[in-house]
């Protein structure tokens, strides 16, 4: 009877011991197919990148900053015009001669008057050049300004949809292991219940499993606040199993090719180049106001019953007025010292904006390199940790391993995959990076299905504008 018992206690052992080898490759196989990329049909990056060019209150708010800044050119260009007024006055006058010598006669007139009076600047000591250079500067820097905010939002979408990427794969990944765990968990405690383990084992499984759903919580907390950002940049709710964009291609050659670009083709470089073009117009035009002003006066004007009942007054003249400046308080003079120093000071700004891309394009360079190699150095680990989580597996259903031995093999397992999954993210944020900070950002140049905001229309269409408080570009 011993014997038989001793031999069936064996015979259910062995049974169980190949339950849990099959628990434990079925586990396995499980975790494989649950982090093996899925291809999915979702919202692209292209997707998102066109919402944002359309909808992005602060592209819009910026394009509106420039049509504002269009009219600098037509106010500047309107001291070439004539200034033209029309005056119209009426009143009623009433007189009352109390003379003892001579006719008395009272009087009652319904006075009337309209004139026309007309300015035409001739000469203003070069200031309407210099006005009209410096708006004409001030565009083109506010263009370049504009150009520097899409690369900043298009670089912020690249960046929240990558984001989201992210920690949706960490999540379905921590969702995975913490189903690994919890199978692997009630084999550990059949285990258990036949002898073959201890409590130990049982308590390390239950304290993998504890971490794995806190890791789990973090992740689904992460992916909310990635999912608010993607949101807020792009407009609309981020869908879920987003696509892996592929890497853009067109990429410098060499790191000084890059530095290069970015010294010369940085937006805001050029914004800093044509705002010192326009601080020099801006201390022309201070200069000019020392010069003579000539001026063409043409007035027209028609009285009735001025000066009696009945008759009428008309005067008619034309002439030329110059007013040549003797002396203003200092004022103007202080003005030009003032506008010189900002001249001067945007010299530096311009250094100081082509280190700051030169640095950004040097550091995003650093960035790429590191993040492909960590992207290959993680892919070459995840092979290597599923070779050794099935050895450990095997040795462990003989004996030889020990249940904290798989667990942290499991464990090795998911932080490659999870360290993988965030290096290709910086790897792909890390490409546009460069790209921005070389002036390559845009959605001319990443060829996006949008229609394309020129900035001329509006400029072109105002530049020659003599009358109307309306333009195309108004908002609606």
């Amino acid at each position: 009877m011993t014997l038989n018992l001793n031999s069936l206690l064996m015979t259910h052992r062995k049974t169980v011991r190949r339950l849990s080898m099959a628990v434990g490759f079925m586990t396995v196989a499980a975790a494989y197919t649950a982090l093996t990329p899925q291809v999915v049909h979702a919202q692209t990056l292209v997707d998102a990148l066109t919402a944002a060019y359309y909808n992005n209150p602060t592209l819009l708010a910026r394009r509106a900053q420039l049509r504002a800044t269009d009219e600098e050119v037509p106010q500047a260009l309107s001291n070439w015009r004539p200034d033209v007024s029309m005056s119209v006055d009426g009143g009623y006058a009433s007189s009352v001669n109390t003379n003892s010598i001579g006719s008395g006669r009272n009087q009652t007139r319904q006075q009337q008057s309209a004139g026309l009076d007309i300015t035409q600047p001739l000469f203003r000591g070069g200031r309407t050049l210099a006005a009209t250079s410096e708006a004409e500067n001030t565009v083109r820097a506010e263009r370049a300004r504009l150009m520097a905010t899409e690369q900043t939002v298009l670089l912020d979408v690249i960046s929240a949809y990558m984001d989201v990427f992210r920690e949706e794969a960490v999540l379905n990944l921590n969702l995975n292991n913490e189903q690994v765990l919890k199978r692997q968990l009630e084999a550990t405690r059949d285990r258990f219940e036949v002898g073959e383990i201890t409590r130990t084992d049982v308590h390390q499984a239950e304290a993998r499993l504890a971490r794995t759903t806190a890791d789990r919580v973090q992740s689904e907390g992460d992916l909310e606040s990635a999912r608010a950002e993607y949101r807020n940049v792009v407009g609309e709710a981020a869908p879920v199993d987003l696509q892996v964009p592929a890497l853009p291609s067109a990429l410098p050659a060499t790191k000084d090719e890059a530095l290069k670009l970015a010294a010369t083709k940085n937006p805001s470089v050029i914004s800093s180049e044509f705002d010192r073009r326009a601080a020099v117009d801006s201390a022309d035009g201070v200069w000019g106001e020392l010069l003579p002003d000539v001026e063409l006066t043409a007035g027209y004007s028609r009285a009735f019953e001025g000066a009696a009942e009945q008759g009428s007054i008309t005067t008619a003249d034309i002439g030329i007025g110059i007013n040549i400046p003797i002396y203003q308080q200092g004022t103007v003079y202080s003005r030009l010292r003032e506008a010189r120093q900002t001249s001067a000071r945007q010299a530096y700004v311009i250094d100081e904006q082509r280190r700051s891309a030169v640095s950004s394009a040097a550091k995003a360079w650093e960035a790429l390199i590191t993040a492909q190699a960590r992207v290959a150095a993680f892919s070459t680990q995840i092979d290597a940790n599923i070779v050794a989580l099935e050895g450990v597996e095997r040795e462990a259903s003989v004996g030889s391993r020990t249940v904290l031995d798989v667990l942290d093999a499991e464990q090795e397992l998911l932080d490659s995959r999870v360290s993988h999954v965030r290096a290709q993210r910086d790897e792909v944020v890390a490409i546009y990076e460069l790209k921005s900070s070389m002036g390559q950002l845009t959605a001319r140049d990443l060829e996006l299905p949008v229609t394309l905001y020129d900035p001329r229309e509006h400029y072109l269409e105002v530049k020659g504008k003599w009358f109307g408080g309306r333009s195309g570009g108004d908002a609606q």
